[in-house]
């Protein structure tokens, strides 16, 4: 028998980043999706927790940063690094999506640094705040066609470029700026490079309005000359074309579950309420009897419960994987086009279901309605997702299969 037991260090973990969800974030969610751009004041509790526990060895409350191996476990689990990451992003998801991502110093650009960085960046860029700056206005899920350049000048990189869809980029005091090398030989010339908030060049353009979490920034990036210090590129340097742009691509294999995870905490908020109006409105949801035998709204309740459970064990999966080194560019994507599809699913049906109350502000069901979209379109779209697992099905390249 498969045991799906979480461990009771990663439950203990998850029980204290529920606690967050549900005393810090959802009494204040409203709030801040009322007030886009401002800066949730009451986060800096939680940034100096965050830290506090990290300095301790704790587990990290949001856990954005991914799993890396310390020096006491190189036997190549990262002693559940990853799988606690996911489970804390699941659990601060359910509080509220855009305020987990505003938790200082657990931006996504820290899983870039945990997944491609050398032990000494690690050792300087471990606890910063990492923004990542991938889309440019020329593209959005393609990531090969990155234009931003990078240049060496003696001991510095010179940046020039414009990011947009920044999440955190103006709060944020590091951004992970992918960025070409040498345009000559495509995407195995891209690089990431760990950009300081107050490098020369860089700077804020606008922030945008969006349809969703609201309580996060994101914002659009100019780099006109700016430079960084020839040390901060993550990696290394040198352009290999054998081996292409995997480097910074295995950031998604981190990052990836992590957005599933969020997407799946969003959903579970979701069906709990839903669960809730149905009880009160007289509507049982059984599990004895056929769903066509039980009122339409209880069928699809257990229809979208049923969807919520095989993503969760999709994102557990892929987080596994990570852990213990396995490769899982299959499972990272599998887990973020369910996860990103069953998210704006359950709570579209969610807010259909509950009616004029789903559809108002009285309830944060109309809320995570629009929150729950963009998990099914950054870190690459439900198409691109759908081409990856596709690729890796079948042995096809990239250029095989479009």
């Amino acid at each position: 028998m498969i045991n799906l037991e979480l461990p009771k260090k990663l439950r203990a973990s998850a029980n204290q980043a529920h606690q967050v969800a549900a005393h810090i974030f959802r009494p204040i969610s409203r709030k801040y999706d009322l007030a886009e751009h401002e800066y949730p004041k009451e986060l800096d509790t939680m940034a100096a927790m965050v830290e506090g526990l990290s300095d301790s060895g704790t587990q990290k409350i949001s856990g954005a940063t991914g799993g890396r191996a310390d020096a006491a476990d190189k036997g190549g689990n990262s002693n559940g690094g990853n799988m606690s990451a996911l489970l804390n992003a699941l659990e601060t998801s359910w509080g509220d999506v855009g305020l987990m991502l505003s938790i200082p110093y657990q931006g996504l650009g820290n899983a870039a640094i945990a997944a491609v960085s050398t032990d000494e960046q690690l050792q300087r860029f471990g606890k910063v705040w990492a923004a990542m700056a991938i889309t440019e206005p020329s593209f959005g899920s393609d990531s090969a066609a990155v234009s931003t350049t990078a240049v060496r000048d003696g001991d510095e990189w010179v940046l020039n470029g414009e990011k947009i869809f920044v999440t955190a980029g103006q709060r944020a005091t590091h951004i992970v700026v992918w960025a070409t090398v040498d345009k000559s030989k495509g995407r195995a010339a891209i690089k990431s490079f760990v950009v300081p908030r107050d490098a020369p060049g860089l700077s804020v353009a606008r922030l945008e309005h969006k349809l969703g979490i609201r309580a996060s920034d994101t914002a659009v990036l100019l780099l006109q000359d700016c430079r960084i210090p020839a040390d901060n590129i993550l990696g290394s340097p040198e352009v290999n074309v054998e081996k292409g742009f995997a480097g910074v691509m295995q950031t998604f294999d981190n990052t990836r579950p992590l957005v599933a995870a969020m997407a799946i905490g969003v959903a579970r908020a979701a069906l709990e309420e839903l669960r809730h109006l149905l009880e009160g409105a007289g509507v049982e949801v059984s599990y004895d009897t056929p769903a066509m035998n039980q009122h339409a709204a209880a069928a699809e309740f257990l229809r979208m419960e049923a969807d919520y459970e095989a993503a969760y064990l999709l994102a557990l999966r892929a987080a596994w994987m990570a852990d213990n080194k396995k490769p899982n560019s299959l499972e990272a994507s599998m887990s973020k086009a369910k996860a990103g599809r069953t998210g704006t699913d359950v709570t579209l049906k969610a807010v259909e279901l509950a009616g004029t109350l789903g559809y108002s502000e009285n309830l944060l069901l109309e809320k995570w309605g629009r929150d729950s979209k963009i998990l099914d379109i950054f870190e690459g779209t439900q198409q691109i997702q759908q081409l990856i697992v596709a690729r890796r099905v079948l042995g096809k390249t990239s250029a095989e299969l479009k």
